[in-house]
């Protein structure tokens, strides 16, 4: 062992440090965390100041012990964890476990992994900042206190193996109001007129295209507005040109990152942490979890170089940002690339994609404006008092746009770069044809990952450490959320054009409301969020959760005690958790959707212990079916609900045996006797036709034929080929061929050999 020790939390960063030292240093891995609260637990002692009681996971014991024998043999620790509040805490929950002693041990910190940085810490090392650690316990505290005793209110109230977090309720909570003010929009319609206008005295296909600054709420109204065109002649009533600037985005924060690279790279926001870790360890860039938009005098050095060498001086601009994040706690700097002079890596594709993202984002700030000319041009007739307007960008030296364009949540938004014709007040300017088209007004979009971190950030809930886990937290482990799309509701709108002095009128079918890669909420987070936001409204609170974000940021500056901010908030939702508790009331939704016209039953769609469904009728005989992915009890209708009960649904017969359609849990199939057979994906169960169906059958007959390699009936023996390879299959019972058998050529008395001398396959019984 050599004279130091360095332990930092992961093995790649391990490895990559180690290139860096020299043989009197040995570098470990802590793999993150190496004690915890105890998951079974409370594991705080509420009576004597909050204290946590940690314990060392089973599967950390080797390790611990490992690293304990290594302290030991060393002449000085050096404890290089993350430098944020949760490294902080690891590096002392190390301290603690570990038993170091003071005398022969150093924090050392670093925000990227160079050779220069790393021994810049060795040569500046600190004590473990306590403060900093009363922050990572007080947040680690009261998300206990907070899930521990929501959760089982939620069992009992609601249904078994649910969870509720100090964070994440909030954050769901967000994904549902939006959710509800979609749903209370009303989409209503107007008519957009746009024309296509031919410029005097230029070349015939030189079109411009208009857009009225005015709308019409109806079809008599815009026809009435053609009418007028009819005849009139449009000329240039006015024209505005306008120089501006357009400034380089900032260098990325975390959450700036992760919404960038959802926009540009599909990547999720758990997707984006995760590949950003790894090039973190491996020297690549900074540290990826930030608050700080700021970058070091060397970083703005080296891109003014490689600007001016790569673009020219021109295109260099110095700029230093300031951070404007509610609450920003982290000191260091922004995430940009350890050596700006790597345009590239080697890594995986993934990597390389956000490295050279993290890479453009880093150099252009450090660009020149861009300089743009805008022209607004306005197009009247005499008869008419609505104008047309032309709105045209033109590049005049593009800067930092050369290199990189910031994304958008919203679509269309950039300017359109258009290059005019020269053009001047009074010219006359020829309608080619003007259109007169239905459209419908957009109701909010749904969040995404990123624009849900956005909206986080912006409130001030959470950190750059807490938004992707706990995302993954709604979607992936408690099933609150869902990521998908929204097909959205075809309508048939009108469309009227003038053209030649005659208004022709033609239809078309346009989707209104189809969004992709959005955050819904499904049934359980609905019920749960009314649930909480009813009984435990402080906790749910966006600005209760934000202030708390705050206590922790004074707790981290040594401004305030940690667990006197926990024992204010303890005390009153303790009892608010007891009084739930002990009343009767229970969360019970449903909703009269209507009455079936065919029979006179009323349907009422309901929340159970399987989850949402619509029950028919009552008494004995009541039918039940589920709802469909995506569809709500508060937004679903008569129309959609009497639907779901069209299943199962009898096609016809094929050799005089029944066809019936029907869905389950994995989706729609037929059942065919003692056969169940998959529908084809895309195939709708309710319009399938016989011949589709019996050709389905014939098929899966076919294949299982196919499978049957041996049979012989009076011993119920049967030698089949199988998805994993030939077995046989006896009495119900399946058994394995011993390796070298030809299963082609068995026969019925090797079959029994082999039965009799060995065990039939099935799952064994877990311990």
């Amino acid at each position: 062992m050599g004279k130091n020790l360095v332990i930092v939390e992961s093995p790649a960063k391990a490895g990559t440090i180690q290139k860096f030292l020299g043989d009197d240093f040995v570098v470990k891995s802590s793999f993150g965390h190496i004690r915890d609260l105890n998951e079974s637990e409370l594991s705080i002692d509420v009576k004597n100041g909050f204290k946590p009681e940690y314990v060392i996971p089973a599967d950390k014991k080797k390790l611990v012990t490992d690293l304990k024998k290594a302290a030991k043999e060393a002449e000085v620790v050096w404890l290089a964890s993350d430098e944020d509040r949760e490294g902080e805490a690891i590096s002392w929950h190390l301290f603690e476990t570990l038993e170091l002693q003071k005398e022969k041990t150093k924090r050392i910190v670093f925000h990227e992994i160079t050779k220069t940085a790393i021994l810049n810490a060795i040569e500046n090392p600190r004590d473990i900042d306590m403060h900093l650690v009363d922050a990572q316990q007080a947040r680690r505290v009261l998300d206990r206190l907070v899930g521990f005793e929501l959760s089982p209110v939620l069992w009992r109230k609601i249904q078994p193996k649910l969870s509720a977090g100090r964070v994440q309720s909030v954050a769901l909570r967000l994904v549902v109001d939006k959710e509800r003010e979609i749903l209370a929009f009303n989409n209503e319609a107007y008519y957009k007129v746009e024309a296509i206008f031919h410029p005097d005295g230029t070349p015939e296909q030189t079109l411009v295209k208009a857009t009225l600054d005015k709308r019409f709420p109806d079809k008599a109204s815009a026809e009435a507005f053609l009418q007028k065109c009819i005849g009139a002649e449009f000329a240039i009533s006015s024209i505005e040109k306008k120089e501006g600037n357009r400034f380089p985005a900032a260098p990325f924060t975390t959450s700036t990152l992760q919404q960038e690279a959802s926009r540009k790279l599909r990547f999720s926001v758990s997707q984006t942490m995760s590949i950003a870790q790894k090039l973190y360890e491996h020297g690549l860039i900074t540290y990826m979890r930030t608050d700080s938009t700021n970058l070091s005098s060397l970083a703005i050095n080296t891109a003014k170089n490689f600007i001016c060498n790569n673009f020219g001086e021109e295109y260099s601009k110095v700029r230093q940002y300031r951070t404007h994040a509610k609450g920003a706690q982290e000191a260091h700097e922004a995430i940009r690339p350890t050596y700006i002079e790597n345009t590239e890596i080697e890594g995986t594709a993934q990597e390389k994609k956000l490295y050279e993202l993290i890479w453009k984002r880093t150099v252009a700030s450090q660009m020149a404006d861009a300089r743009v000319l805008r022209t607004d041009i306005k197009v009247g007739a005499n008869n008419i008092e609505e104008k047309f307007n032309v709105q045209a960008s033109q590049v005049l030296f593009d800067g930092f746009l050369k290199l990189y364009i910031e994304g958008s949540d919203e679509p269309q938004q950039d300017d359109e770069i258009l290059i005019l014709p020269e053009m001047n007040v009074g010219d006359r300017m020829f309608d080619n044809e003007i259109t007169a088209e239905c459209k419908f007004t957009a109701a909010p979009s749904r969040y995404s990952e990123a624009t849900l971190v956005k909206k986080l950030e912006e409130l001030g809930i959470g950190r750059p450490s807490t938004y992707a886990p706990t995302i993954t937290t709604l979607t992936k482990a408690r099933g609150y959320i869902t990521k998908g799309d929204k097909p959205g509701e075809k309508k048939t709108v009108d469309k009227l054009t003038l053209k030649k002095g005659v208004i022709k009128e033609s239809t078309k079918t346009e989707t209104i409301g189809a969004e992709k890669g959005r955050l819904l909420p499904q049934e359980i987070g609905i019920i749960v969020t009314d649930f909480l936001v009813k009984n435990f409204p402080n906790v749910l609170d966006y600005k209760f959760t934000a202030n708390v974000e705050e206590d922790f940021d004074k707790i981290a500056e040594g401004e305030i005690q940690w667990n006197g901010i926990i024992s204010e908030f303890y005390s009153p939702f303790h009892e608010n958790v007891q009084s739930t508790l002990s009343n009767r009331e229970y969360s019970n939704v449903n909703r009269e959707l209507g009455v079936d016209p065919k029979d006179g039953q009323m349907l009422v769609a309901k929340f159970g212990q399987y989850g949402a469904y619509v029950q028919k009728g009552d008494g004995e005989t009541k039918q039940f079916a589920s709802l469909a992915p995506g569809q709500l009890i508060e937004s679903i209708t008569l129309e959609e609900a009497l639907k779901l009960f069209e299943l199962p649904r009898t096609v016809g017969q094929y050799n005089g045996i029944d066809i019936i359609c029907t869905k389950g849990r994995f989706g729609p199939y037929l059942k065919y006797g003692d056969k169940n057979i998959a529908l084809p994906r895309g195939t709708d169960p309710l319009k399938v036709d016989l011949a589709t169906c019996t050709s389905l059958i014939e098929e899966s007959i076919n294949n299982a034929r196919g499978g049957v390699l041996a049979e012989y009936t009076d011993s119920d023996i049967q030698v089949l080929n199988g998805s994993y390879g030939p077995y046989i299959k006896h009495a119900g019972k399946n058994y394995r061929l011993p390796k070298g058998t030809d299963a082609q050529s068995l026969t019925e008395e090797q079959c029994k050999e082999i039965i009799a001398n060995s065990e039939p396959t099935g799952r064994k019984k877990k311990r």
